[in-house]
Order: C-alpha cells, then sequence, then structure tokens
C-alpha cells in the first residue's frame, strides 16, 4: 500500500511538472497578466503597419544597416558580434488586417559546413536563446516538440518567442503576438502534451 501511494505521488509530482504543464501555466498567467510586449527588434513592433514596417526598412537599409534577403523576399541582417560566429539573419513579418502579428526569422552560420559540428544548427539555437536571453530576459523552457525536436519558448505577456532548429543548418526564432488570434506554427497545441 505504501509503494502505490508512494508511486501515485511520485506521478502526481512529475505530470504536474511537465514541460507543456508549466508552458500552459505561464501562457494563462502572461495573458492574464494584461502587459503587452510589443517590441520586437531593431525598432520593429506587433501591431507596426505593413507601410510603416516597408518605409522603416527603407531607412534602416539605406543606413545599411540591412539589405534584401534570400531571393528578394525577406529582410537581411548580417550578424558579426552578437553571436559566438558570423551568421546571418533573415525575417520577414506575417501581417493580420495590414499589421505585424507574428515574425518568423531564421539564422545560419556563415561558416556551416555538415562536418564543423561547432556550427550545426543544434549549436546556432543555443547561440540565439543565449543571445535572446541578454535582450529579452532569462526564463525559456525547453520543450520537445513532436515534428521541430528540442525548442526554446518564453513568453512575456503577449509576446512569445519560440527558438527551434530546422535540419542541420536553419534555426527559427517565432516572435507571435498571443493576444492576435493567430497561430501559424503548431508548436501550441504540442506544448500542451
Amino acid at each position: 500500500m505504501k509503494w502505490m501511494v508512494l508511486t501515485a505521488l511520485v506521478a502526481l509530482v512529475v505530470g504536474g511538472c511537465s514541460p507543456g504543464k508549466t508552458y500552459e501555466r505561464r501562457l494563462k498567467r502572461e495573458l492574464a497578466s494584461g502587459v503587452r510586449y510589443d517590441s520586437l527588434f531593431m525598432g520593429i513592433s506587433f501591431g507596426m503597419t505593413d507601410e510603416a514596417f516597408y518605409k522603416h526598412c527603407w531607412k534602416l537599409n539605406k543606413d545599411s544597416l540591412i539589405r534584401q534577403g534570400t531571393s528578394n523576399m525577406s529582410v537581411q541582417y548580417d550578424i558579426e558580434e552578437e553571436l559566438k560566429h558570423p551568421a546571418t539573419m533573415n525575417f520577414y513579418p506575417l501581417f493580420d488586417s495590414g499589421k505585424i502579428v507574428e515574425m518568423p526569422v531564421r539564422f545560419s552560420y556563415n561558416g556551416w559546413a555538415p562536418w564543423n559540428k561547432e556550427l550545426s544548427a543544434e549549436q546556432l539555437a543555443e547561440d540565439v536563446k543565449n543571445w535572446y536571453e541578454d535582450i529579452y530576459g532569462k526564463g525559456f523552457i525547453t520543450i520537445v516538440h513532436p515534428i521541430k525536436g528540442t525548442a526554446y519558448t518564453k513568453i512575456d505577456g503577449n509576446r512569445r518567442i519560440t527558438i527551434y532548429h530546422e535540419g542541420d543548418l536553419q534555426v527559427w526564432a517565432i516572435f507571435t503576438d498571443m493576444l492576435s488570434g493567430v497561430e501559424k506554427d503548431s508548436l501550441s497545441a504540442a506544448y500542451q502534451n
């Protein structure tokens, strides 16, 4: 009898502390706080209109801070000092009703090669997480997504940041306004498992 009670207690503690439960509790707490964190990076924010985004990027480009990205379908920022190794960051927002509601950001180390494990996407994901902790604060939790694998996520008010690697080369950081109602990735449902 004592063995069964101990087993049930351990199962309750482990189940209550799973990454999915931690994520769900944090999401509810942050959304209930009523606090908005709309700032993303480089002066770009949730709610920025498409026209304001294009004008802002035009100015950043004119100041030689960014340039046209992959196939002229994104904005490219060359990372020289922020990460352990030089990298490239490409981004382009998702607009809903003409306003930014999500910002997918793709990273890759410039010197990546299949045989160079130091420049693998797995290392880059950890590097991006550490950089983002310096900018957005500590508090990323690790979850295991059934399709994406290991991911790091942080929720502050309405802003969720999710970092995961795709293959050996690329890392994604997805900024989502959780109050926008737009969920283009399937990560939220997976966090709850």
